[in-house]
């Protein structure tokens, strides 16, 4: 039993820091790219930090992700305090939402490649810490290869559906840009409650597997290739 709990404690450990650092990170580069693009909202509230704390949120960031991992779900969900944006106060609203948006899945491609690279420093770690902080990086980079690629659906309010609103002509744009309420609840239905439903009666789908799972996998295979390490 207590080895059951020690590996249980071991294995939440090891996802921790790739997850905090994925979902907050995210959240700080729409921050820095608004403020860059001439909205400085999130930087009066200083949110233009790396500093994760100032990004958490409680429930979002910390319970519901802990909650899910001890109920054996498929699928960890969680989001940080989304930074607050005033896309009319960017030099070129249209176009500089997009790449506010692009920001977030950027970092989280960025992060992948930096824990990645991380291994080949394990070389000079105790061999007592090897194991450990090896799963913990490979955990990091799955996490944030995870997060880019959920968060390119291009549907809002996703950062998917505000760059495709950005790239849009305006009517098409305008449209939707209206799906932003919507467009949670259709994701909520088709990716979580829909397989769920399916299930009940037999039937096995699920979109992670179908779609988001392979453009993972090859996402992955790119950021391991890049920085010379196997898959």
């Amino acid at each position: 039993m207590d080895m059951d709990f020690a590996g249980m404690v071991e294995n939440v450990l090891t996802w921790i820091p790739g997850l905090i650092l994925a979902i907050t990170l995210h959240e700080a580069a729409h921050a820095y790219a608004a403020s860059l693009l001439g909205d400085n909202t999130a930087k009066a509230l200083g949110r233009v930090t790396l500093n994760p704390i100032r990004h958490v949120d409680p429930f979002g960031t910390v319970v519901l992700p802990g909650l899910l991992f001890l109920v054996s779900s498929p699928f960890l969900f969680g989001w940080a305090k989304p930074v607050p944006v005033d896309y009319r106060n960017l030099h070129h609203p249209k176009r500089d939402m997009a790449w506010v948006a692009l920001a977030g899945p950027g970092m989280n491609v960025f992060l992948a490649v930096v824990f990645a690279a991380s291994i080949h420093l394990l070389r000079f770690v105790p061999e007592d810490w090897l194991q450990v902080l090896f799963i913990t990086l490979q955990k990091a980079v799955l996490i944030n290869c995870v997060l880019a690629v959920f968060n390119m659906i291009p549907i809002p309010p996703l950062d998917g559906g505000r760059v495709l609103v950005g790239l849009l002509p305006m009517k098409p744009a305008l449209w939707m840009s209206r799906m932003e309420k919507k467009g949670l609840l259709l994701l909520i239905g088709v990716l979580f409650l829909l397989p769920l439903l399916l299930g009940q009666i037999g039937i096995h789908f699920s979109p992670f597997e179908l779609v988001i799972g392979p453009i993972v996998r090859a996402l992955m295979a790119a950021v391991y290739t890049t920085v010379m390490l196997p898959i």
